[in-house]
């Protein structure tokens, strides 16, 4: 019973835990949709935005070729 428990809670704190990342969609200029894992991050120091795709690889597009990000 008490590991049924411990499971039970495990689940239930992945579950909250995978609930606080949320996936965002970039449309870009040229009519692009990009779909990414998490909020894409913009460095005011090169004007690079930095994402992570659907397959999990870490990417960079110009953020003057970006022209909405949204929540989805």
């Amino acid at each position: 019973m008490k590991g049924l428990a411990t499971t039970a809670g495990l689940m239930l704190a992945a579950l909250l835990l995978s609930g606080c990342s949320s996936d965002y969609v970039m449309a870009t200029k040229d009519g692009q949709m990009i779909m990414t894992q998490g909020k894409p991050a913009i460095d005011k120091e090169t004007g690079l935005v930095e994402y992570t795709d659907q397959q999990g690889h870490v990417m960079q597009i110009n953020g003057d070729e970006v022209s909405t990000i949204i929540e989805r």
